[in-house]
């Protein structure tokens, strides 16, 4: 009867653990970079899904390191470039954000202040996964 009560307890203890740490369909999403080669590719799940032109900081911006989103809008418009719109906006350091342009000619090149710009349907797909995955699951890597 201990037997049978120890694994009752067991199997309970690894059901609620299996409950709290894992959350089912979620997938990590890395987003990378490459500020030399001006190219950004989104991982999920190690899986590479997309390869996609940027713009990066002709300044050199933003600082290389690894980061988490911080925040996400849809919409929204710098407050310090004029009002400039920055659709499908994820923040992931400070000011620092990856988002749509409308200057999708400058793509592959520096040309931001110091944000990383995509074409807008690729800003609108990168939003609805990283925000879908959740930021916790998400990471950014800034590479030179």
């Amino acid at each position: 009867m201990r037997r049978l009560a120890r694994n009752v307890v067991i199997a309970s203890c690894l059901s609620f653990a299996s409950l709290t740490t894992a959350k089912p369909g979620l997938a990590d999403v890395v987003v990378t970079i490459n500020k030399s080669s001006q190219r950004m590719s989104v991982a999920v799940n190690g899986a590479r899904r997309y390869n996609w032109a940027v713009s990066t900081g002709t300044g050199g911006g933003p600082p290389s390191g690894v980061y988490h989103p911080q925040r996400f809008e849809r919409s929204w418009y710098s407050r310090k470039f004029g009002r400039a719109p920055m659709p499908h906006s994820i923040f992931f350091h400070g000011g620092y954000a990856i988002h749509g342009t409308t200057h999708v000619s400058r793509l592959g090149r520096r040309a931001s202040h110091g944000c990383v710009r995509l074409h807008p349907s690729n800003a609108a797909a990168l939003f609805a996964i990283v925000r879908s995955e959740g930021a916790g699951r998400a990471r950014i890597v800034v590479t030179r």
